[in-house]
């Protein structure tokens, strides 16, 4: 059997020419058989694609060849089936979506802190920390203390962040000065942007976790670790514990909810049709869809086919 590698990037850098590239980069990743989605934008580029072992290394020696790119890090998974049916290479605004203009990560982001000194940081008084995934993430896992800021998108991050502000708020200054904040994410994007964007609203000591809370998850022993719960992730594992092994969760195709064991022995939970959450949203005649698309992914499974209607986590 064909083994599939996968790989997540990102990078924050300045890439005024980023529609030049789509190009040649779309005709490398086609050349190499390379599948996936990457986003290039002028503050730099985000994407996971898949393909051969040789084909993925092939793209990204590409990528690095620019030297804008050269320290571009990636992380690495496998699979035994190819998770993407298309490549593509779309032009952005930006490549994490905040909406507010002049936040430039490449040059404002916030202090790295290695997982391993990210518990002693914690540790420290007067520390805020912020979970900026959205709200379904936070559900199912987060840092001891970590304040939830309730968003359904990272777009609203800003509002929120801007009520905090205010007096009594969590991110209120206390006799002239700001709060020190922690902030974090998945794998280091967005907690990258959205410290750059506390830097741009006056906050001095702002710290990201570098690697985000997979490279926690991966590096810090259970033991030591100030993680509750499991990760969400934006494919097919949905949810991952420590030493990023797979998680319990699995997703509802029709609202994408994560979907813990308790979830799935509710009586409105039905694989591939509906759970607790979406039941009540959706028509008898779209249920009825949804039962022969699941009867269609059984029967391709059965045949050890790959369903092409079959929509990965957090896919448009």
């Amino acid at each position: 059997m064909q083994d599939f590698l996968t790989a997540a990037l990102y990078k924050f850098v300045e890439l005024p020419d980023f529609a030049e590239l789509r190009a040649p980069l779309l005709a490398c990743c086609e050349a190499q058989e390379v599948k996936g989605t990457l986003l290039l934008a002028a503050e730099g580029i985000n994407g996971t694609i898949a393909g051969t072992p040789g084909g993925i290394a092939a793209v990204l020696a590409f990528l690095r060849a620019d030297p804008r790119l050269a320290t571009l890090e990636h992380k690495e998974a496998h699979a035994a089936r190819m998770p993407f049916y298309r490549m593509k290479v779309r032009l952005k605004r930006e490549i994490v979506t905040l909406g507010v203009p002049d936040v430039h990560p490449a040059l404002m982001a916030g202090q790295y802190v290695k997982p391993a000194d990210w518990n002693q940081l914690l540790d420290e008084p007067g520390v805020v920390l912020v979970d900026t995934r959205n709200d379904y993430e936070v559900g199912i896992g987060t840092f001891k203390g970590a304040i939830n800021p309730a968003t359904h998108s990272f777009s609203e991050l800003p509002d929120w962040v801007d009520k905090e502000m205010a007096e009594g708020g969590k991110l209120a200054a206390t006799n002239g000065k700001k709060p020190r904040v922690a902030m974090f994410c998945t794998g280091g994007i967005r907690c990258e942007k959205s410290t750059a964007f506390l830097r741009a609203r006056g906050f001095d000591e702002v710290y990201h976790l570098e690697g985000g809370i997979l490279k926690y998850l991966e590096t810090v022993p259970q033991a030591k670790s100030y993680w509750q719960g499991e990760c969400f992730v934006f494919d097919e594992r949905v949810s991952v514990g420590h030493g990023l092994n797979m998680g319990d969760y699995t997703l509802c195709r029709s609202c994408r909810d994560p979907l813990s064991p308790d979830d799935r022995t509710s009586p409105l939970y039905e694989l591939g049709v509906s759970c607790a959450h979406c039941h009540g949203n959706t028509t008898e005649q779209q249920k009825q869809g949804y039962r022969e698309r699941q009867r269609q992914v059984e029967l391709a499974g059965a045949h050890h086919r790959a369903h092409i209607g079959l929509r990965q986590p957090g896919s448009a």
